[in-house]
C-alpha cells in the first residue's frame, strides 16, 4: 500500500501519491481544490491508472501523520519542515 508492489502500480503507491500531492501544494488550497489539481496534473502526464478519491484521502492522512502537510484556515499547506 505504501510502496509499489505487484498489485499496486508505482504511480498509485501512497508514497508516490503523497509526493504528487506535495507538488500541488505550491500554494495552499482546500482538499477539493488540491484533488482537482492532482487529477488535472495526472491527466496532463497521461498517468495510466485512475485513482479514487479515497486513495487520495489516505495519502493525505499519511502526509498529515508525518507532518508533511498541515491545515490552516481550512486550507492544506505544506508542513513547516517541507519546502
Amino acid at each position: 500500500m505504501l510502496l509499489p508492489s505487484k498489485s499496486i502500480p508505482s504511480d498509485q503507491a501512497m508514497i508516490a501519491v503523497g509526493a504528487q500531492i506535495l507538488v500541488q501544494l505550491d500554494e495552499p488550497g482546500t482538499v477539493s481544490a488540491i484533488w482537482q489539481r492532482l487529477v488535472a496534473w495526472r491527466q496532463a502526464r497521461s498517468m495510466p491508472s485512475a485513482m479514487p478519491f479515497w486513495w487520495f484521502a489516505l495519502s493525505l492522512d499519511l502526509l498529515y501523520a508525518t507532518g508533511a502537510v498541515s491545515i490552516r484556515d481550512g486550507e492544506l499547506t505544506r508542513g513547516e519542515h517541507v519546502s
